[in-house]
């Protein structure tokens, strides 16, 4: 993958079911993808697909996700005469890690991996080591493998009981209620470990890297302050992560681990191995903070900047409409998307879609937002340019146009520069119109210099010698952003 490489997040039951519809092919697989939709993918340059949900299902979370009242309350308003038939189990809730059938099992999926290896692009899957479904065999034949207690436990809303007596705890995020069609792995647990190593590197061979579930849960201070008054092991002297990530790479030297991680833990999280790690922190940011909270978290240390992923979307976030606004949803983009680091879409972001539907609902909204999805064209074109991924990326610090106006605390600032070209991003991210000087880089006062903005294919500044030694002037309208182009 590039430098700073494009990630296209895709719902496996959402793909094929609409695949199946619209080519009326009931038994569509994964190896039958049409080869316009690869190259679609293809042609606005993304690097990898992260195939989300393509492990076999739990019926018993199809089971549960069809009574969940949150879910079918949602949908009904949502999606007016939803079917419930519609519904599938929690991609998260992980029965066995084969390739689900209704997709063409394994032999389907790397059909597939090859087609996008092809076109040069690489196939992401999902691995959740921190539970297993409810229903999953070993909860019946490895019960040590997970959080368990041979009587009824105290708190019993943690747990459910098995066909066997025992009692096995859900998966569990300590700040939010449990997870009820999962089943607790026991992180310090010998075996456990050796399940999970096991199962992580018979999956490697069918993709090019992992998407890795909840990582902070796994860590194992984390996992003694969650369950360590369930469990009678000790805690590991070292972390899961660092031993099984050097043995992949020393396997496939190319392979990506993406881990998701919140809490502040993804620094550490960085040091185990992973590549990338999710910046939540930039998220919620550009969702609630202002310009100036924004770029402190760019101050961040640059091999942190380098390794996080960035996004405004993903199957646990609202829709970027719906959670920023038609204006500022643009902007945020322009702000993630041009920074060092991994850079993660959704195709119902692409699109345009207003409503963030539960992962577990099949069919999609399907409607496209025609603004929406001719931003993303050409936003997607202005960043596939090599100067976004092999050029050099510095923040630059907007001056205030005059003594009396501090809107220029509005502006966010930086620039990528490769050789003699240099792209500059500018982002009024606030809602009042705001001015600066931005900066230039020093060039002669007499030598040309034009700066063509790529928004508007067809305008071109040329700044005065003045503004070569002083900064350029600019005045940006609310959320309004400008990606100029300059050859020195």
């Amino acid at each position: 993958m590039r430098t700073n490489p494009h990630i296209l997040e895709i719902n496996a039951h959402n793909w094929l079911k609409q695949l199946r519809e619209s080519l009326g092919r009931d038994s569509l697989t994964l190896a039958d993808v049409p080869e316009e939709d690869l190259f679609e993918i293809k042609a606005h340059g993304f690097d990898a697909v992260w195939l989300m949900g393509v492990w076999q299902e739990s019926p018993a979370s199809r089971a549960i996700a069809r009574e969940d009242k949150a879910i079918n309350e949602y949908l009904s308003h949502t999606v007016p005469g939803y079917d419930r038939q519609d519904i599938v189990g929690s991609q998260y809730a992980i029965y066995d890690y084969s390739v689900n059938k209704d997709f063409g099992g394994n032999e389907a999926l790397l059909t597939l991996r090859k087609r996008l290896n092809d076109f040069g692009i690489k196939l992401i899957l999902d691995f959740a080591g921190n539970h297993l479904a409810k229903d999953n065999p070993l909860t019946l034949t490895d019960k040590e493998i997970f959080v368990h207690c041979d009587e009824e436990p105290k708190a019993k809303e943690l747990f459910f009981q098995t066909t066997k007596g025992y009692w096995i705890a859900h998966g569990k995020d300590p700040y939010f209620p449990s997870w009820t069609d999962t089943a607790q792995i026991n992180q310090f647990n010998p075996k456990a470990r050796a399940f999970l190593k096991e199962t992580l590197l018979k999956i490697v061979p069918l993709c090019d890297g992992l998407r890795c579930d909840m990582v902070m849960l796994m860590i194992n201070k984390v996992f003694r302050d969650t369950w360590g008054n369930f469990v009678k092991e000790e805690m590991p002297s070292e972390e899961f992560w660092p031993q099984i990530i050097n043995e992949v790479k020393n396997l496939y030297p190319s392979f990506t681990f993406l881990a998701e991680v919140y809490w502040g833990l993804e620094w550490e999280v960085q040091e185990l191995g992973f590549d990338y790690t999710y910046d939540k922190i930039l998220y919620d940011r550009l969702r609630l903070s202002t310009a100036q909270d924004i770029q402190g978290h760019l101050n961040a240390e640059h091999l942190y900047q380098k390794r996080s992923l960035r996004f405004i979307a993903n199957h646990d976030e609202e829709a970027p409409l719906t959670a920023f606004g038609r204006e500022k949803s643009k902007a945020a983009a322009v702000a993630a998307y041009t920074l060092i680091g991994a850079r993660l879409f959704t195709i119902s972001q692409l699109y345009g879609e207003e409503k963030r539907l539960p992962i577990q609902y099949t069919r999609g909204l399907r409607t496209k937002d025609e603004d929406m999805l001719s931003f993303y064209k050409q936003f997607l074109e202005i960043i596939n340019n090599p100067c976004f991924h092999g050029g050099q990326w510095t923040i630059k610090n907007p001056k205030a146009a005059d003594e009396e106006d501090a809107s220029f605390k509005n502006i966010l600032c930086w620039a990528w520069t490769q050789q003699t070209t240099q792209k500059i991003i500018v982002i009024n991210y606030s809602e009042v119109p705001s001015k600066c000087i931005m900066p230039l880089d020093k060039v002669p006062s007499d030598e040309n210099l034009i700066l063509k903005e790529h928004f508007k294919r067809n305008e071109t500044i040329l700044p005065s010698a003045q503004a070569k030694k002083e900064g350029l002037l600019l005045e940006l309208q609310p959320f309004e952003t400008k990606i100029f182009s300059v050859d020195f």
